[in-house]
């Protein structure tokens, strides 16, 4: 179970990383989410969360898509490369079920984690 926990080094936290990630990262698209990315320079990998009130003006709506964010990425966090991933939310997902949105989200997590054996081979492609 100790690898399903979500620690605060796994998490983007500060203004600055987003911002950095902001202008220099890649993107792969979903049908309900959009994901920047760039490598870092730590053990692992790192998720900052974007859902905002364009996406839903409830708050109840927002927290339910970052809620089951979250909840994928604790359970696939440790197959990823390390890169910092900022994940967007499209205005779709608030309409979505939780099944789908999962689905989703995988599909985007296997994207990222085959950039893990490109970064063994030396080359990072997105």
């Amino acid at each position: 179970m100790r690898q399903c926990t979500l620690p605060r080094t796994a998490r983007l936290l500060k203004p600055g990383d987003f911002a950095a990630l902001r202008t220099a990262s890649r993107r792969l698209n979903a049908r309900h989410f959009i994901a920047e990315f760039a490598p870092n320079n730590r053990a692992g990998c790192r998720l900052g969360q974007a859902v905002s009130r364009r996406v839903s003006k409830r708050a109840v709506d927002r927290n339910r898509i970052k809620r089951l964010v979250r909840d994928s990425y604790r359970h696939m966090r440790l197959q990823l490369p390390a890169i910092d991933i900022l994940l967007i939310a499209r205005t779709s997902a608030v309409q979505t079920p939780a099944a789908t949105l999962r689905e989703d989200l995988s599909i985007l997590w296997a994207k990222l984690a085959a950039l893990k054996a490109s970064a063994a081979n030396g080359t990072m492609r997105g």
